[in-house]
């Protein structure tokens, strides 16, 4: 069946937004999240609907349909992908890839993609920590909690960051936070909930509780 790009953005989003759970998204939240009119996200949502990717009602919420589920899988798996291409390959840092990838995640080429897999050694997460999923659909699971979650004197490795805008992973490179660092809890501010760490460089440096919520860690 033939799908536009934008067709497959939503599918993608909602697929986001709908969590591990498949809850059910508001056509508001889908709005706030595209930057576009409710109204036409009304329209895009009838068309899916009609193209059978969604379950869509209007003033109710949205799910994916197991087709819909399919394709949004597949555009995630080709995004994930291509950013691990691209830093692993070609140098880029993690902070550079997210918009490229957002147009290599089209690519129609089931071929490419698993030549593409197979190239990178078959990866199971991306440069931020996302699960790639496989050709199946099927997501690992990656086993690690918010650092806000932490307490004092616990250790743990920063395996993945929620927030992929420029400027957050801009400013872990500048706090050396990378994945993979190895980092210890010295201390959590009663009043503001910041935390002061201490990396596997030997550097203590401190976050805020925002900070704290948007890093994710294994113990």
């Amino acid at each position: 069946m033939q799908h536009s790009f934008t067709e497959e953005n939503y599918l993608k989003i909602i697929h986001t937004l709908s969590g591990k759970d498949g809850l059910e998204v508001s056509t508001s939240a889908i709005a706030e999240s595209t930057a576009t009119k409710a109204a036409s996200v009304t329209d895009m949502l009838k068309k899916l609907a009609e193209k059978g990717f969604i379950h869509y009602k209007r003033y109710q919420g949205v799910t994916l349909t197991p087709m819909g589920e399919n394709l949004a899988l597949k555009v995630i798996r080709k995004h994930r992908l291509w950013e691990a291409f691209l830093v692993d390959k070609l140098g880029f840092g993690w902070d550079e890839v997210h918009e490229i990838a957002e147009e290599l995640e089209h690519i129609s080429s089931d071929l490419l993609v698993e030549r593409l897999d197979a190239y990178l050694n078959y990866p199971r997460f991306d440069p931020h920590g996302d699960p790639i999923p496989d050709a199946k659909g099927n997501m690992p699971e990656p086993g690690y909690v918010m650092l806000s979650e932490l307490k004092k004197g616990q250790k743990a490795t920063l395996t993945g960051v929620l927030d992929h805008s420029q400027a957050f992973l801009q400013y872990l490179d500048s706090a050396d936070l990378n994945l993979g660092t190895g980092l210890e809890v010295l201390d959590i501010n009663a009043y503001d909930h910041s935390y002061l760490l201490q990396i596997d460089n030997g550097k203590n440096c401190f976050v805020s509780s925002q900070v704290a919520r948007h890093l994710l860690v294994q113990p």
